[in-house]
């Protein structure tokens, strides 16, 4: 991850624009390697045996699936807002 950004500030007016840049730190957080579908599928097997709700059910990916339909109907509207 880069600390790196620009910061706009205006006083009156386009002409009196003031650009401030930021170039900070690099940090790289430990990211453990894993599987995602195999972690998935072990918590699905895991809540089977063990009469659990899974991680991801049905109902999450029905949110997943309204998300994506609202994210659609934004663009379409060209960035407009949806409310979920």
């Amino acid at each position: 991850m880069y600390d790196k950004g620009v910061d706009i500030k205006t006083k009156n007016g386009v002409y009196n624009l003031l650009v401030s840049y930021r170039s900070g730190d690099m940090w790289a957080p430990k990211v453990e390697k894993s599987e995602a579908l195999k972690l998935l599928a072990e918590s699905f097997i895991e809540s089977i045996n063990n009469g659990g709700t899974p991680v991801n059910d049905g109902l999450a990916g029905l949110r997943v699936v309204k998300m994506l339909e609202a994210a659609v109907k934004s663009l379409k509207k060209k960035g407009g807002i949806v409310y979920l």
